[in-house]
């Protein structure tokens, strides 16, 4: 009776410590094309893990303005992608369509190129 304990508590614990996925720091770079559109009064990127939110936008700066926009910033996160959308003028992209899914690069650094509205 002790053995099949033993076993069941050994077995319980590998279970538990088993399914844990190791975190690991990410650095995101996007850099967005946003040309053709008009009147852009502001970019922004909202998304599933902090620092994003569905809520409320993270600002991508211009380094071309009116053509390509820019943010970079890091998550710690055990998982392999993270789901986002991008909006401009507080309006979202890719309405009616899945979210974007930003892969991580097994490195620390993920570089994500991405056209307004137009699905990867």
């Amino acid at each position: 009776m002790k053995l099949i304990k033993s076993i069941a508590i050994l077995f319980c614990t590998s279970i538990l410590t088993g399914c844990v996925q190791k975190s690991s720091n990410k650095t995101i770079v996007l850099k967005l094309d946003v040309k053709g559109i008009k009147n852009i009064q502001s970019v922004g990127i909202r998304g599933n893990d902090k620092p994003l939110s569905w809520d409320y936008d993270m600002e991508l700066k211009p380094v071309i303005k009116d053509t390509l926009y820019t943010a970079t910033f890091s998550l710690v996160t055990g998982y392999k992608f993270t789901e986002a959308k991008f909006t401009v003028n507080g309006q979202y992209e890719l309405n009616n369509q899945e979210n974007r899914k930003i892969f991580f690069s097994d490195k620390d650094t993920t570089i994500y190129q991405a056209k307004f509205d137009v699905a990867n």
